[in-house]
C-alpha cells in the first residue's frame, strides 16, 4: 500500500505571536473604552467590545477575567497614551522659568485634548461603586510623577538651578508633586467639573506662567519640612 506524506504546517501551534497578541490588546482595550465611554460600565456589553475590537469573549476573557478588570486595563491603558504623547517632547527655552513653561504647557495641553477628560470623569464616577479602581488611579498618577520628575531632574541639571534649592537632588521628587499640582490640579479640577475644554484651553498659557512663577519663587525659599 502506498503511503501518503501528510506534510505539517510550518506555523506552530500555541501563543499567538508577541506583536500580534499586542495588536489584538490594543483593539480589545480601543473597542472597549469607546464603548465604556457611551454606556458606562455597568452598560457595556462584552458581546459588543468584543463585536468592535474583532475578538471572540474567550480571548477577551482570558485576558480581563471580569468587566471591572478589563475597565482598569483601559483607564491604564489610556494613561500609558497620553504619557507616551509626550515621551519624545524636551524642555524647551533658555532659562529654567522657560523650560518649566514648555513642560507646564505641554502637560496640560495633552490632558486637555480628546477625550482624555471624558474618561476621567467616567473613571471618578465608577471609583464610587468600584473602589478598587482607586489603586488604579493612584498607580496612573505615580507614573505621571515619576514621568515628570524625570524631565525636572533634567531641568535643575543646569547652574542656574543652583539659585534654587527647590530644585536639589533630595528634593525633588517632592517637588516636582508641587509642580504638578500648581499646574495642573486647578485646571483638572475645573475640567472634570465640566467647564468648557475651549475655555480653558485659551487659558492655558496665563495660567502656566502664573504657575511657574510662584513655583520658582516657593523653589528659592523651600521649607525645611
Amino acid at each position: 500500500m502506498q503511503k501518503t506524506t501528510v506534510k505539517r504546517s510550518q506555523g506552530r501551534m500555541g501563543r499567538p505571536p508577541r506583536a500580534l497578541a499586542g495588536e489584538v490588546d490594543d483593539r480589545i482595550l480601543d473597542a472597549a473604552r469607546d464603548i465604556f465611554l457611551v454606556s458606562g460600565l455597568a452598560g457595556a456589553s462584552i458581546d459588543e467590545i468584543a463585536r468592535r475590537a474583532r475578538a471572540g469573549k474567550p480571548t477577551i476573557y482570558a485576558r480581563y477575567p471580569t468587566k471591572e478588570a478589563l475597565f482598569a486595563a483601559v483607564i491604564m491603558h489610556n494613561a500609558a497614551r497620553v504619557q507616551a504623547a509626550g515621551a519624545d517632547e524636551r524642555p524647551t527655552g533658555g532659562t529654567i522659568k522657560d523650560r518649566l513653561t514648555s513642560v507646564g504647557t505641554a502637560i496640560l495641553k495633552r490632558l486637555l485634548s480628546g477625550d482624555t477628560i471624558d474618561f476621567m470623569r467616567l473613571s471618578a464616577a465608577e471609583a464610587q461603586r468600584f473602589p478598587e479602581l482607586t489603586n488604579v488611579g493612584r498607580t496612573v498618577r505615580e507614573r505621571a510623577a515619576q514621568a515628570a520628575t524625570h524631565v525636572l531632574r533634567e531641568i535643575a541639571s543646569s547652574d542656574e538651578a543652583a539659585v534654587f534649592p527647590g530644585l536639589a537632588p533630595g528634593r525633588l521628587e517632592t517637588t516636582t508633586h508641587f509642580f504638578l499640582d500648581l499646574v495642573a490640579s486647578r485646571f483638572l479640577l475645573r475640567a472634570l467639573l465640566g467647564e468648557p475644554l475651549d475655555r480653558l484651553r485659551a487659558d492655558i498659557d496665563v495660567h502656566v506662567a502664573q504657575a511657574v512663577s510662584f513655583f520658582l519663587s516657593a523653589c528659592r525659599n523651600p521649607s525645611n519640612g
